[in-house]
C-alpha cells in the first residue's frame, strides 16, 4: 500500500527547470505528490527519507520501447510461444524500472495484458502506454516474412505479434479501430523502410497519403494521435502534412524538414542508442546480414539530425528502441545525446517533454504538487554530468511509481 512519505535535504530537478533546488523537500501522500518546497515540510506521521543532498527527480519515461521485441532477430519471434515471449516481455519491463524509467511508451507489439500486469504489479514494471500492433503495408518495415514466404490469406497469419498487415483505407480504418477498441493508447505506423526488415531500402515511402489520414482520423476519434516510423526528410515532411504527432527515428531528416516540424508543432523521438549497440554486438547476437547493411545507412546521421532538430526548436522526445538482450545499455542513450545537447536538455526530454507527448503534461514527468508521485534518487548531479546515469541502474539509489518503492537503497 502506498504511503506517506517525506524527502528531505535533497538537490531537486524538477523536470522543465534550468537550475535545481538545493536543500528541497517533497511530500509524497498516496500515489501523489503532496507539497515540494525549499523551506522544510511538517508532516506528522510521514516516514522521513534523508536524501544526503543526492539528486532527486522525476522518473524517466522511454518513449520509443519494445517490451515484446525480445529477439534483436524480431522474425524470430514469430516461431516462439507466446507464454515464452511475456515471460520475456516481463524481464525486459522489470529491467527498466530498476534503471529508472517508471514508464514506457511501447512501440509495437505491447497490449492490453501487459499494461495492466504492471498496473496491478503482476509485473514490476514501469506504466505501459501500448500501441498494439504496428500497421504496416505488405512489404513494409513490421513485414517481417522471410522474402520467399507467399501468403494469400494475411487472416492466416501468425506473424510476430509486434504487427498487423494492412492495405488500402478500408483496411487501415479497421486496423486502427480495432487496435483503439483494445485499448492503445496512440496508434503506431510503418511511413519509411527500416532497418531490422528484410525487404524494405531505407528510402521507400511507406502508406499513402490517403490511409495516413484515416489512420490520423481514427486515432483524433478517439482523442489521441499516430506515432510514425520516418528516416528521410521525404516521410518525415508527408506524415506531419497528414497528421501525423509523432515522428521516430528521423535520422536523416534535413534542416528545412526539421524546421517543418517545429513549426507544425510535432515531436521528433530519435532513438540513437540502438543503432551503436547493434553496430556493436548485433552480428554476435543474430542481427541478420541484410539488416546489418542497412544500419550503416542511419547509424552515423543519428547525432546531425539531433544538431538540426535542436537548431530547430522542434519539441524532441527521447527513445530507445532496443531489442532483445541489448535492453540492458537503455541509459547510454543519456550520453549519447550529450554530444549535442546539455544535460538539462537531455533529462528534460526523459521527463516533462515526454509526458507531453504521452499528453499526461502535469502528471508525470515533473515534480509538482498533484503530480503522480514517479520519482527517482541519483547518487551525483546528472545536471552537471549525464554520465551518472549511464549504468544499469547502479547508480540510482531510490526509485518511487505511485508512491510504491520499488527499490531503496539508502
Amino acid at each position: 500500500m502506498a504511503a506517506r512519505i517525506l524527502f528531505t535535504n535533497a538537490l531537486l530537478f524538477d523536470g522543465v527547470s534550468e537550475e535545481p533546488l538545493d536543500g528541497a523537500s517533497l511530500l509524497v501522500e498516496g500515489d501523489r505528490i503532496e507539497e515540494v518546497s525549499d523551506r522544510g515540510i511538517g508532516a506528522d506521521a510521514a516516514q522521513v527519507i534523508d536524501l544526503g543532498g543526492r539528486t532527486l527527480m522525476p522518473g524517466l519515461i522511454d518513449a520509443h520501447f519494445h517490451a515484446i521485441a525480445v529477439d534483436v532477430d524480431i522474425a524470430k519471434i514469430g516461431a516462439m510461444p507466446r507464454s515464452l515471449v511475456y515471460q520475456h516481455a516481463r524481464v525486459i519491463l522489470e529491467g527498466a524500472l530498476q534503471r529508472g524509467f517508471t514508464t514506457v511508451r511501447d512501440a509495437g507489439g505491447g497490449d492490453y495484458g501487459l499494461a495492466r500486469a504492471t498496473e496491478t504489479g503482476l509485473i514490476q514494471g514501469p506504466r505501459v502506454f501500448y500501441s498494439g500492433r504496428a500497421l504496416t503495408q505488405t512489404g513494409g518495415h513490421a513485414d517481417f516474412r522471410d522474402l520467399e514466404a507467399d501468403a494469400f490469406c494475411l487472416c492466416c497469419l501468425r506473424g510476430t505479434g509486434f504487427e498487423r498487415i494492412a492495405d488500402g483505407v478500408t483496411e487501415v480504418r479497421r486496423a486502427a479501430r480495432d487496435e483503439l477498441r483494445k485499448g492503445a493508447t496512440q496508434i503506431k505506423i510503418m511511413a519509411s523502410g527500416g532497418v531490422a526488415s528484410p525487404s524494405d531500402p531505407i528510402w521507400n515511402l511507406q502508406y499513402s497519403e490517403e490511409e495516413i489520414r484515416a489512420i490520423v482520423w481514427e486515432a483524433s476519434s478517439w482523442r489521441t494521435y499516430v506515432m510514425a516510423h520516418a528516416y528521410t526528410s521525404e516521410a518525415v515532411r508527408r506524415c506531419v502534412e497528414f497528421g501525423v504527432r509523432s515522428i521516430e527515428h528521423a535520422n536523416l531528416i534535413d534542416a528545412e524538414t526539421a524546421e517543418f516540424c517545429a513549426r507544425q508543432g510535432a515531436f521528433v523521438v530519435p532513438t540513437l542508442v540502438t543503432y551503436e549497440m547493434l553496430h556493436r554486438h548485433g552480428p554476435e547476437l543474430g542481427f541478420p546480414e541484410v539488416s546489418l547493411r542497412k544500419l550503416e545507412e542511419v547509424r552515423g546521421a543519428g547525432l546531425r539530425a539531433l544538431e538540426l532538430l535542436k537548431a530547430a526548436g522542434a519539441q524532441i522526445g527521447l527513445g530507445t528502441d532496443l531489442l532483445g538482450a541489448l535492453h540492458e545499455h537503455q541509459n547510454r542513450e543519456f550520453s549519447i545525446r550529450a554530444e549535442v545537447l546539455t544535460p538539462q536538455e537531455i533529462l528534460a526530454q526523459a521527463t516533462s517533454t515526454n509526458a507531453r507527448l504521452l499528453n499526461r503534461e502535469g502528471e508525470l514527468g515533473v515534480l509538482r504538487a498533484g503530480a503522480l508521485a514517479d520519482l527517482i534518487v541519483v547518487d551525483g548531479d546528472p545536471l552537471r554530468d549525464i554520465s551518472v546515469l549511464d549504468t544499469r541502474g547502479e547508480a540510482i539509489a531510490l526509485i518511487m511509481k505511485g508512491g510504491q518503492l520499488y527499490k531503496n537503497a539508502l
